[in-house]
């Protein structure tokens, strides 16, 4: 009997080092700009075997051996902040009106829906919850949260997660700095970049000059934009490229679907021409099937 609870704790302490010192080679990948590997995002979670932005999509990802988890976030009535794309309740729960004008206790009562609109056994969950359930087994990457910053901050000191999560967000390099400054020590903070912008390059680089971000999160639309090419001479050894392969005006047309016939000329291209490594995906177990076969993922 004692050989088996002994069995139990090694087997438990060794799964929790493991969990944390995942965390911690993702972390250190970021951090040192890495371009050995790629990343891969799951947007909104594993959404396509269970609800987005769910508990559950969330548990998949990690199983799955996915790096970052994209997830979204609202706040109540109430100010709860909560899991969440749509600024309503109407498209993925069985509730209906804006979040921002109904409070938790009814949330609570809802149920999401799947990707086919229909409502599972699934709940609403709080960001509170989804912290304690990624802790130190995954990175978190929050969209639309630069809203609340102040709240986000103290919820992620709260359950001790403030070293796995990257904000983001499309501001200026000088409402960064007004806004955010206090918590980028702390935080990774990650600019959202149009290349199709005239001044996307020059954004650029004032970011670098003025935080020196881990990553940018780049979108262009037409394939035709030659910036997308300079674009990883000038953060080499600075900041590592995010693109989005969600659907074709994200990346140039470099997307999901184009990558289920054609990987190389999806994904390949992103990596090989672009720099891209870190890779946010509606399809997670396609891309890591795809990046294992090129060595660029364990």
């Amino acid at each position: 009997m004692q050989r088996i609870i002994l069995s139990f704790i090694i087997t438990l302490l060794s799964t929790q080092f493991y969990a944390q010192n995942r965390v911690s080679q993702i972390r250190e990948q970021l951090m040192s700009r890495s371009t050995n590997s790629v990343l891969v995002v799951a947007h909104r979670g594993d959404w396509r075997n269970f609800p987005e932005n769910s508990l559950e999509g969330i548990e998949n990802a990690i199983k799955m051996g996915v790096d970052i988890v994209e997830l979204d976030v609202q706040r109540t009535q109430d100010g709860v902040l909560i899991l969440m794309h749509d600024e309503t309740l109407n498209r993925t729960t069985t509730g209906k009106g804006k979040v921002s004008e109904v409070t938790m206790d009814y949330i609570s009562n809802l149920y999401l829906r799947n990707g086919c609109a229909i409502r599972t056994k699934h709940k609403v969950p709080t960001l509170e919850e989804a912290l304690l359930l990624t802790k130190g087994r995954i990175m978190i990457n929050l969209d639309k949260a630069d809203r609340y910053f102040d709240e986000v901050y103290a919820l992620l000191k709260k359950t001790g997660t403030v070293n796995q999560v990257i904000m983001k967000g499309g501001k200026s390099v000088e409402q960064v700095k007004g806004q955010y400054e206090k918590y980028l020590c702390e935080i990774i903070y990650m600019p959202i970049v149009s290349l199709d912008k005239l001044n996307a390059e020059q954004q650029v680089e004032q970011f670098c000059k003025d935080i020196n971000p881990v990553a940018f999160e780049l979108l262009f639309i037409k394939g035709n934009n030659e910036l997308p090419k300079k674009i990883p001479a000038m953060l080499k050894g600075k900041s590592l490229i995010w693109y989005n392969t969600l659907w074709d005006t994200m990346a140039g047309g470099h997307d999901d679907d184009l990558s289920l016939s054609n990987p190389d000329a999806g994904y390949g291209y992103l990596i090989d021409k672009l720099g891209a490594r870190i890779i946010q995906t509606d399809r997670p177990a396609y891309l890591l099937q795809y990046l294992r076969k090129r060595k660029l993922h364990k």
